[in-house]
């Protein structure tokens, strides 16, 4: 290698570092140094908090679900302009007293009739149950409007 390659590596050299201390004087001035720690605790926060949200929502789930009372329709049958007779199957969680709001609906999805009955609990996982419901006028259909524990 000749005399003046070395002096402009050299000369490259000492221009860089003079302008890396010049931006490490400035970065100080104003506050632009890079803080580690502080890296350090927004992510150890971040962490907490998503930890903390998704606990939440496992807590909130599984707390909702066990109450949870699953009912599926069998059928209804229109007996006259005074009552219908709906047939469901419930299941609601092992032991539990619940309680069902069934309703008698009109052509226009009005409710002309509506009855609360109140189970006690079973041994049975499921069970059929088949309600009568009186009416104001003639209904077209009848369902159960929601089941919960009591």
């Amino acid at each position: 290698m000749n005399e003046r390659a070395l002096t402009m590596r050299g000369g490259r050299r000492r221009a860089a570092s003079q302008r890396a201390a010049l931006q490490k004087k400035l970065d100080d001035r104003y506050g632009r140094t890079s803080r580690p720690w502080r890296r350090r605790v927004f992510w150890i926060g971040v962490t907490v908090f998503a930890a903390a949200a998704i606990a939440y929502l496992v807590w909130i789930t599984l707390g909702n679900s066990l109450d949870d009372i699953s009912i599926a329709e069998t059928g209804y049958l229109v007996v006259d302009e005074r009552a219908v007779t709906v047939s469901f199957q419930a299941t609601p969680p092992s032991g539990a007293r619940f309680a069902c709001a069934i309703q008698a609906l009109d052509e226009d999805f009005g409710v002309v009739g509506w009855r609360v009955v109140e189970y006690d609990p079973f041994p049975e996982t499921t069970r059929s149950f088949t309600e009568r419901v009186p009416t104001l006028a003639l209904a077209t259909t009848g369902t159960v409007k929601e089941c919960w524990t009591i």
